[in-house]
């Protein structure tokens, strides 16, 4: 299930938002006027690393704005979190305020993070200010539609606001938690990362190296129960490699692999994709008016090379043997054909 071989193109470009999927947007309520833009959070005066528990760097930096600046961001922010979290209503903005504004200088996105607390309890949650890449929006709003979560998200014009998604990183949980794990917890989190490996590939989200996934721990009576959500986005339907939308062959996720293959027999494995490929296949059935809309914008836009665009064609048909993926002409049109193979199959075993 491994490989070593390199995966992923050396950076990948943002794409703009088309006026197909900006109606798209702004028919389902993810385009709203928003007080602050990515760019005015540039306008930081200084800075101090961000270190963990283990005074080791996070690679983010906690920033800091002139006295003039800070007032107006500070209050730009506040109306931000009420209208991602609620109608926009602004009573609670005095109840309201901005911990810290910290920045990431590692990966595409450059993403600022935003901590908010609610002043009479210390209750805090955190929103990310991003740059509009409409690989990232077509990714967001595939696992809003096709995942078990819901997300909660705003453009706009070039700025993306995206609510935090809470759990363990990946990358931190292999490391400290994993090996303090029961075996039957071990068990269930190798299900998992079988489940999860089916479901990024079925709906090509890519990149999923451990630090771009959380592990969500929920208590279950006497029994904790382990989900894997995906935290980024941005690498969707755009490398040309089939093996990039699996997490499996990164080396980062090794340590999950060994699992899988320690804990879970071959036919287990398959059974957990079948449940995999069955709950996605009902979930593009239940949703497919707003499916289809999303495709329609994904084909009519520029999400990736040429290139990615004819060798994954040629590996999915490879790997299906498919033959209308090789007609597929852009990277809506394949994974168009990537979701009714998957519905197609669903539909074939449920009418037998």
């Amino acid at each position: 299930m491994h490989s070593e071989e390199k995966l992923m193109s050396k950076k990948k470009p943002a794409f703009p938002i088309n006026h197909f999927l900006n109606d798209y947007l702004v028919e389902h309520s993810r385009n709203i006027k928003i007080p602050i833009f990515y760019e005015d959070l540039l306008r930081f005066q200084g800075s101090v690393v961000v270190y963990d528990k283990n005074e080791e760097d996070t690679l983010w930096i906690r920033v800091y704005y002139s006295e003039f600046d800070r007032q107006e961001i500070d209050l730009s922010l506040k109306k931000v979190y009420n209208i991602l979290h609620s109608n926009g209503n602004e009573d609670n903005i005095q109840y309201l305020n901005i911990d810290a504004v910290d920045y990431c200088t590692f990966g595409n996105s450059k993403p600022f993070r935003v901590k908010v607390r609610n002043v009479l309890n210390d209750n805090y949650t955190y929103f990310y200010v991003k740059k509009t890449d409409a690989s990232r929006v077509y990714g967001l709003e595939l696992e809003h539609i096709l995942s078990p979560y819901n997300l909660n998200f705003l453009v706009y014009k070039d700025t993306l606001i995206e609510e935090h998604i809470a759990g363990i990183p990946g990358d931190t949980f292999i490391k400290e938690m994993l090996p303090n794990c029961s075996e039957l917890e071990k068990s269930q989190i190798a299900k998992e990362f079988v489940k999860f490996n089916e479901r990024c590939m079925i709906r090509l989200l890519g990149d999923m190296r451990s630090y771009n996934y959380v592990i969500v721990p929920t208590h279950d009576f006497d029994h904790v129960v382990y989900k894997i959500r995906a935290i980024d986005f941005d690498q969707q339907c755009f490398e040309g490699k089939f093996k990039v939308y699996y997490p499996q062959f990164f080396k980062e996720n090794y340590p999950m692999v060994a699992l899988v293959g320690e804990k879970l027999q071959e036919n287990s494995i398959e059974q957990y994709k079948l449940e995999e490929r069955s709950i996605v296949a009902k979930r593009i059935l239940s949703s497919e008016d707003r499916i289809n809309e999303l495709i329609f914008c994904m084909k009519n836009d520029v999400i990736s090379m040429d290139e990615n665009i004819e060798l994954l064609k040629m590996q999915i048909y490879d790997f299906t043997k498919d033959i209308s993926f090789k007609k597929s002409e852009s990277m809506g049109q394949i994974l168009e054909r990537a979701l009714d193979f998957v519905r197609r199959n669903y539909e074939d075993v449920s009418t037998r």
